[in-house]
């Protein structure tokens, strides 16, 4: 696996910790953005994967997440993680100024790449959502029928049929296996209507990737939300029999050549 360095910087609600995996000459930046409850250290072979085809690779734990600071998977405003993500890519640029820049979000961080896009799209080259929470995600407004969100635990069978992603899922002590928080599932609400609200991405390339068998995002609800915000060079690639992590299912290679393929082209355009 490509080696990689952590580093902290003060975000806009605490301490954060970002991850870098270098490249003397990248082709591209490739900023990483991880979904709910996780931390960017689950990305480990998709950094690996971008290295190898010429990126320098940025993430981070977000706030209340990983190995940030902030009370555990608690977000009262994702516009401060949008934030967040722009002060890794600003980093990225310093160090390496005038290389095109590639986003790329899993679950509620595809939610945060499309926000992304609707505040920093100018700035970038290509756009990859993987089983992005937009649209209609039927969870939230189901646990906000309750004054106390009853605790409803991720199986982890749903995120792969490489079952021992599931296994180490539920042994990593940096993901949260607690309840949703009421807070953390207004923000999403608020979110959702944001960008469904927030116009189209434009010109930017963009690539949408989901598990024909996600029961965590459901494919329908996602795509309500791509239809709304889609823009003119759309692509989309739906798995058959896959799961919610696309990157960690049993055909990952297919996924990240597509995801690769998809690179090479948004860059020579």
């Amino acid at each position: 696996m490509a080696e990689s360095r952590e580093y902290p910087f003060t975000g806009t609600r605490g301490r954060i910790t970002a991850r870098e995996w270098p490249h003397e000459q990248p082709r591209y930046l490739a900023l990483l953005i991880h979904g709910y409850g996780e931390h960017i250290g689950r990305y480990e072979y998709v950094a690996d994967r971008l290295v190898r085809h010429g990126a320098a690779v940025y993430g981070l734990d977000h706030l209340g997440h990983g190995k940030s600071e902030g009370d555990r998977a608690l977000v009262t405003d994702f516009e401060d993680v949008v934030t967040d993500v722009h002060t890794v890519e600003d980093r990225a640029r310093a160090e390496h100024p005038g290389v095109p820049v590639v986003v790329i979000g899993h679950s509620m961080g595809g939610m945060i790449a499309a926000r992304y896009a609707q505040r920093y799209g100018s700035g970038l080259d290509a756009l990859v959502l993987s089983g992005p929470v937009l649209g209609e995600w039927a969870i939230v407004p189901e646990l906000l029928a309750y004054d106390e969100p009853p605790e409803v635990p991720i199986d982890p069978a749903t995120l792969s049929r490489d079952l021992s992603v599931g296994a180490a899922y539920a042994e990593d002590p940096l993901v949260w296996h607690g309840p949703f928080k009421r807070p953390t599932l207004e923000a999403f609400a608020t979110t959702l209507a944001t960008i469904a609200k927030g116009g189209t991405l434009g010109a930017l390339p963009t690539l949408w990737v989901h598990g024909e068998e996600d029961q965590l995002v459901p494919l329908a609800g996602s795509r309500v939300g791509i239809e709304a915000i889609k823009g003119d060079d759309l692509s989309e690639r739906v798995y058959p029999g896959a799961r919610h992590e696309v990157f960690n299912e049993t055909n990952k290679d297919e996924v990240l050549d597509d995801v690769t393929r998809f690179i090479d082209h948004a860059l020579s355009l």
